[in-house]
């Protein structure tokens, strides 16, 4: 987008747009799909707030797709309905810069900071500058994964907390007119607040087509600002739930790894269960998680998003 978001991090009269890391290049294809996925976890006196803007937008040919994918969820009060969740119209064709909508309006760029403003939800999501944390590129695709301090002003609160930030750009696809069967195949992804000071990501699927790019399985995590090596996390479901289907939904986890500071446990388990979509074969779904972090002779809480497309 190129709103004028009035911000302390720029010093120029407009507020430039977001963009991939590298600037615009032309589309190398007629087909071609991006996506900015930003997973807050914040708190403040009242509870956690946890919010997840996918916004992705898309080329086929002379037509442009926009579409957000929008939840919101207070501790207290569960799944807050959003304004602005679908798709709407890319009038100006944009790919490598996020197109506002009405609902959200969107300045700044990852490496310095990002702001996020929806006046018909009353919130706003002031981004720090991300930090890399994963990078990939392969056949002109880019995944890029990173993390920041970040505060949500919303309804008059406001909630201190951390955003993990997922970037992937993919030429010669576009999921908004296409269907490709398997795409995800039973992908569970896990966005986690480390009480506050830390970062949990890891995600899991068993989808060959977007494996070269984003990997079967890939994680990073981050404690007090150190980036914590994770050579061989697991993940194992403890127990799953009835789904209306030819599937199961999985709703606890236990993840492991060893490192230099020794061995890490995570318990997870789901308090908040939202299904987005199903159909028959598989189902697409939004899990509030939480649970304890056990590594170094410490505990920690765990709190967030675990997104699961079965």
């Amino acid at each position: 987008g190129h709103s004028a978001v009035p911000s302390p991090l720029f010093a120029v009269t407009e507020t430039p747009p977001v963009l991939s890391q590298e600037p615009n290049p032309a589309p190398a294809s007629s087909l071609y799909y991006v996506s900015d996925y930003f997973s807050f976890v914040g708190k403040d006196t009242q509870g956690h707030v946890a919010f997840a803007i996918d916004t992705n937008r898309g080329r086929d040919g002379d037509q442009w797709q926009a579409e957000h994918f929008v939840v919101l969820h207070d501790e207290r009060h569960g799944w807050i309905d959003v304004q602005g969740s679908g798709s709407y119209d890319n009038a100006n064709h944009e790919l490598f810069t996020i197109p506002d909508s009405p609902s959200f309006q969107f300045g700044g760029i990852p490496s310095t900071g990002i702001i996020i403003t929806s006046t018909s939800n009353s919130l706003v999501l002031t981004v720090m500058p991300l930090l890399e944390r994963i990078s990939r590129k392969h056949d002109d695709g880019v995944y890029w994964l990173g993390s920041a301090q970040a505060t949500l002003q919303w309804r008059g609160r406001t909630l201190e907390g951390r955003v993990i930030y997922e970037y992937l750009s993919k030429p010669d696809f576009n999921r908004l007119t296409r269907t490709y069967w398997g795409l995800w195949n039973n992908f569970q992804g896990f966005y986690l607040s480390l009480e506050g000071v830390g970062d949990l990501y890891l995600h899991r699927s068993e989808g060959e087509m977007m494996a070269a790019l984003t990997g079967k399985q890939e994680a990073f995590a981050v404690l007090d600002t150190n980036e914590i090596s994770l050579p061989d996390i697991s993940i194992t479901t403890r127990a799953r739930t009835f789904a209306p289907g030819f599937y199961r939904w999985p709703t606890q986890w236990d993840i492991q790894w060893r490192d230099e500071g020794g061995q890490a446990t995570v318990r997870l388990d789901t308090v908040h269960f939202k299904r987005v979509a199903n159909w028959v074969i598989g189902g697409f779904a939004m899990s509030i998680v939480q649970g304890e972090l056990y590594y170094g002779g410490q505990s920690y809480s765990v709190y967030g998003f675990a997104e699961l497309l079965m």
